[in-house]
């Protein structure tokens, strides 16, 4: 069964969990022949119902103990923007797409999400742009990420962060 797997992290996104069980968007999956959709929606306000999405079969929880089975059982993940939610989806090798919370300040989420972007490692939208991303999305043209360089990603995070 073709599955998206959508994860927040230890954050609360609702609007992202929101968007994602739209009509519209389920509709889009739906299209691209996924068939499942599970939700870890963390500290969020939003727990939605396994009936509450039409067009798709809706599985949610708030946390467990590891999401990595999850990640890899996924045929797309989509994620909030958080380093170590990207890292663990780009390191289990799953296509994904990262929407970025565009109402954080100082949004670094935004500069990391369009660095591995601009290294063709993952898509990025906002919430309000999921819908025409998913419609357009070539996960093909996605470039596999190299782990075993994590000095590299901590420099890259101090940099964007102001750490040093």
């Amino acid at each position: 069964m073709k599955t998206v797997f959508v994860t927040v992290g230890t954050t609360s996104f609702d609007e992202l969990i929101e968007r994602v069980t739209s009509a519209e968007v389920t509709q889009e999956l739906k299209s691209r022949g996924y068939e499942r959709l599970v939700l870890q929606v963390g500290r969020g306000a939003l727990l939605p119902a396994a009936d509450s999405c039409s067009h798709l079969r809706l599985e949610a929880f708030r946390f467990k103990d590891s999401i990595a089975e999850d990640m890899r059982r996924a045929d797309l993940v989509i994620s909030h923007a958080g380093a170590g939610s990207c890292l663990e989806a780009l390191g289990a090798g799953r296509p994904l797409l990262v929407v970025v919370n565009d109402r954080l300040m100082n949004n670094h989420q935004l500069e990391l999400a369009a660095q591995l972007h601009a290294d063709g490692h993952l898509l990025y939208c906002t919430c309000s742009t999921l819908t025409g991303t998913l419609r357009d999305m070539d996960l093909s043209a996605l470039q596999p990420f190299q782990p075993g360089q994590p000095k590299n990603f901590a420099n890259f995070l101090d940099k964007a962060l102001g750490v040093k």
